[in-house]
């Protein structure tokens, strides 16, 4: 048997819009680059399903097949729509029709790395950042070695017992080419593309899974590739909106100025939008970020109060929202608020204060989540083991939420309406109504157009 791999994207989950699989294509890129040897082969389960799988499976002869676990659930409160089901089919379908080692990874594994390879019988997993551990992983096997000492290894050991490796090292260097067959599909569904520019979170959110998925040591990817991927898009496909997917954009400042001054020198004309935190942003760089692209900002504040945000562990204040609300609107940057209500330490005042300071911001749309999906190995997980709410890590595979007890959340959705503010809670059509103006081939998150009713 040659050596073939197939990387798998088993990711379905469209709302609310499709999402490039850029694991996978990580993955290709520097496979192709450290392991030529190798015939690296993709398949995303969004073009065929599990019937077209089954079929490059029996015909392909791979030796390895990569599976990469993208969302656990919905992170909806509302829906609870677990993803397992449906992953364990597409393990079934490989078991049933190849017979190559399977290997986990992506950022959904990452968070339950020893329970999803328990129960969806794979042979190994790798936890976190995927290139260097499988290149590794996959020259070991080869050689017919022990792969026991690999960083970010996820194995059975001699006894059965299921281990995770802790990790250390980074890939150094990490270069992006995007699968030409997949751009049209995710282009026209969601009017972007996704590049990374960082990878890792020092912040410490109390509930967040960014850290245990990427660890804490921010590594910030060569903003010259960064910019070669851009011109790939610009020039080469004629795509002109990006979405930078780091955990917080402006985590860096200096390297996020010498990425901004590469892009204005390269002449690429893309729009790009990111995830922001309120804190370590200042006017001068949203004016620097506007001239290199900058269109729009999800701000991650989660409350509007400022008990909250230190319940939340956001190390940033009201006063601080409402100041880098205020340097989008005089610059002309959109800028969207996501919330959490009803999370830890949640009460009827903070909930109140939210409500009420959400009258000060005019020309933003507020999303909302209710109440916090617990994950493992974060300080929630924590608190809800101290509380009593969870007895183990188990449980939380299927989707379980912190709420806080004394909130009414029958009231939550009038009592926001209530404030005039733009307020979109989950369910409510949007998504509709965004798909309306992708079909005019309106490109980037949109959300903008909901301000005022959707007309704007």
């Amino acid at each position: 048997m040659s050596k073939k791999i197939l990387l798998v994207s088993a990711n379905t989950y469209t709302s609310p819009y499709p999402v490039y699989p850029l694991g996978v294509s990580y993955l290709k890129t520097y496979l192709r680059q450290v392991l030529p040897e190798f015939e690296v082969s993709v398949y995303d389960l969004n073009f065929g399903g599990i019937v077209s799988l089954e079929e490059v499976l029996r015909t392909g002869e791979f030796r390895y097949v990569g599976v990469s676990l993208r969302n656990i659930d919905d992170n909806n409160l509302y829906a609870k729509n677990s993803f397992i089901r449906g992953y364990r089919e597409v393990t079934d379908c490989i078991r049933a029709h190849s017979k190559a080692c399977v290997i986990l990874g992506g950022a959904g594994f990452s968070i339950f790395p020893d329970i999803l390879l328990q129960c969806l019988e794979a042979d190994f997993g790798i936890q976190g950042e995927g290139e260097s551990t499988l290149a590794e992983l996959l020259r070991t096997l080869e050689a017919g070695e022990d792969p026991s000492h690999i960083e970010g290894l996820v194995f059975r050991d001699t006894h059965g017992e299921i281990k995770v490796n802790s990790r250390e090292r980074y890939a150094e260097s990490l270069t992006l080419h995007f699968e030409e067959n997949w751009l049209d599909y995710y282009w026209n569904g969601s009017g972007m593309l996704n590049v990374q520019t960082k990878r890792g979170c020092p912040h410490k959110c109390i509930y967040c899974s960014y850290p245990v998925i990427e660890g804490r040591k921010v590594r910030s990817l060569d903003p010259l590739e960064v910019v070669d991927t851009l011109k790939e898009l610009y020039f080469g496909k004629h795509i002109n909106y990006v979405f930078f997917t780091d955990s917080v954009f402006n985590i860096d400042r200096n390297y996020n100025e010498e990425l901004a001054r590469r892009i204005i020198e390269s002449g690429v004309k893309v729009g790009w939008g990111a995830y922001f935190s309120p804190r370590n942003l200042s006017r001068e760089d949203l004016q620097l970020y506007k001239q290199a692209g900058l269109t729009h900002i999800e701000f991650g504040t989660e409350s509007f109060s400022d008990q909250q945000l230190e319940n939340y562990r956001k190390g940033f204040h009201w006063a601080d929202v409402v100041e880098k609300s205020h340097f989008c609107d005089d610059l002309g940057i959109f800028y969207a608020h996501f919330l959490i209500l009803a999370g830890y330490g949640e009460t009827e005042v903070s909930l109140e204060e939210t409500f009420r300071h959400s009258r000060e911001l005019t020309n933003t749309v507020i999303f909302p989540y209710i109440g916090m999906r617990i994950y493992p190995d974060t300080e929630l997980f924590r608190i809800a083991l101290r509380e009593g709410r969870i007895a183990s890590r188990e449980e939380l595979l299927n989707p379980v939420y912190y709420v806080a007890e004394g909130v009414d959340l029958t009231t939550l959705q009038a009592r926001a309406k209530a404030t005039g503010a733009r307020w979109i809670f989950p369910g409510e059509g949007s998504e509709e109504l965004m798909a309306r103006f992708r079909a005019k081939k309106r490109r980037g998150p949109l959300w903008e157009y909901l301000r005022f009713g959707g007309e704007g």
